[in-house]
């Protein structure tokens, strides 16, 4: 979806929208707009609207009335804003209008929080319709433009840093939505490639040979049932001069069976979003590069399919890791760990980043404890955890600090290896990320965000439609904003 600016003067189209703060009604509203916003109960709580249609210009005005909520909502401000701009566009993005006007004339916000309007508005906008051949055309989306009327000073320069977000947001949004036959890893690459072309990120990819040359034999083991090729993806932004760059690693398993510890039918497909935390990984490092951020950053993403034919690994095989650590893998289905360990493995020999930052889509555990409403996090730096905590709470993709610890250490040891990659059943995320600690260098602050709960929704939320939603670019390009480019 487009923004565009324009003045007061300037033509508009036939939908317009006004803001409206809770209990604040604006005194030039029309009489029967406001009596009939009264009689709808409307009061200008965040993402609450009001429709009405005026006589203007010879012709008619479809009139929107969206609430931003308190302006002394604190922390919550932002959050409102956003709200209020999604819920314009979910009514009306099918509406048969192709123009939507906020008019900021008298809405006293800043250019700040004129630009989190427009987020809200545009990110509410996406949809995945490539594979949907027999909309009506009042299912279709017809809203492709939202203009900014009148906008505050300072709307425009904060919309250019929104927008790439955004860009960066709905990127891997599409990467998770897409269905394993479309991506898998290689695929997954020459998206990143075709995307990222012209932003001056350096992309270096690793195949089947130069991995099994560097040793990752517990991500080539994930790899081995499937026909299709795993790939290491590296993307680097350097907008920065740094001593040491930070970097960001995604479980990238583009389909997930479970492999020979099979999953259930029921609900499997639902594991081509497996890949969330490498789709959150490529988003990130556009929209930083989209944005110009100045830090020096590296993305990687571990691309595997996880699939049990004939040459698949097998629950008790002994992998050796690039580490040189050995594993004995007693449940197939525990793969994505087995992925990650190689690619910190590999960013920490390449790159000695002093802070890494995983993503993956883990574990069911996670989503036992937390629902939908949180990502776990776990990390060996206060430090870390207060940042990016701040970041959760600043962006909205929201975290929740869970323990480390040897008692959980040893759950994961093997009488035969130097370790099992499962634990017993109770604590499952907490043992799966004493796991890969073991494979961070000592001196690294590490985090690790088990994202499982947070990839995917069953229902429309604030600012996305049912489906992928895009969680963990924002947290990421919120950290790099308050941290690295402080």
């Amino acid at each position: 979806m487009k923004v565009v600016f324009r003045t007061a003067d300037a033509p508009q189209p036939r939908l317009i929208a006004r803001l409206v703060a809770q209990d604040a009604l604006p005194a030039d509203l029309d009489a029967v707009v406001r009596e009939g916003a009264g009689a709808a109960r409307f009061t200008g709580k965040a993402g609450q609207t009001h429709e009405a249609f005026l006589a203007a210009d010879g012709g008619v005005k479809r009139l929107a009335l969206a609430g931003t909520g308190r302006a002394d909502a604190g922390s919550d401000r932002t959050a409102n804003l956003e709200k209020a701009g999604a819920a314009l566009t979910a009514k009306y993005l099918t509406s048969g209008e192709a123009a939507l006007a906020i008019d900021f004339t008298g809405s006293g916000l800043t250019g700040t929080e004129a630009a989190s309007v427009l987020f809200g508005a545009r990110l509410r906008g996406w949809r995945h319709d490539v594979y949907r051949t027999k909309l009506t055309d009042d299912q279709k989306p017809s809203l492709t433009e939202v203009i900014a009327v009148a906008a505050p000073e300072g709307t425009a320069a904060a919309w250019e840093a929104e927008s790439a977000l955004a860009e960066g947001i709905e990127f891997t949004r599409e990467l998770v939505a897409e269905p394993a036959n479309v991506i898998y890893p290689e695929s997954f690459v020459e998206r990143c490639k075709a995307r990222l072309a012209g932003t001056g990120v350096e992309i270096l990819v690793l195949g089947l040979k130069e991995m099994t040359d560097l040793g990752m034999g517990a991500l080539l083991g994930v790899a081995q049932g499937s026909v299709r090729e795993p790939k290491l993806l590296a993307i680097r932004w350097k907008g920065a001069e740094a001593a040491q760059p930070t970097a960001f690693v995604g479980k990238g398993v583009t389909f997930d069976t479970g492999g020979i510890s099979i999953k259930p039918a029921a609900g499997m497909e639902d594991m081509k979003w497996d890949m969330g935390g490498a789709g959150a990984v490529a988003g990130t490092m556009l929209a930083l590069a989209l944005r110009k951020a100045k830090a020096d950053v590296i993305g990687v993403c571990g691309l595997v399919e996880n699939m049990p034919d004939g040459n698949a690994q097998r629950p008790g095989d002994v992998v050796t890791s690039m580490s040189g650590q050995t594993v004995e893998v007693i449940n197939t289905d525990a793969e994505g760990r087995l992925v990650l360990c190689d690619a910190l493995t590999w960013v920490q020999k390449e790159y000695a980043p002093k802070t890494i930052i995983d993503l993956a889509t883990l574990t069911g555990a996670i989503i036992v404890s937390l629902g939908n409403e949180y990502g776990g996090m776990f990390t060996n730096d206060d430090g870390l955890a207060a940042k990016l905590d701040a970041a959760g709470k600043a962006s909205g993709d929201k975290l929740w600090r869970f323990p480390l610890g040897p008692a959980y250490d040893k759950l994961i040891d093997s009488p035969i290896a130097d370790m099992k990659n499962v634990g017993p059943r109770y604590g499952g995320s907490i043992t799966a990320a004493q796991f890969l600690q073991r494979y961070i260098d000592k001196g690294v602050a590490w985090a690790h965000l088990d994202i499982a709960g947070m990839v995917w929704a069953d229902k429309p939320g604030q600012t996305w439609d049912k489906g992928a939603t895009g969680y963990g670019v924002r947290l990421l390009d919120q950290y790099v904003r308050t941290v690295l480019e402080a």
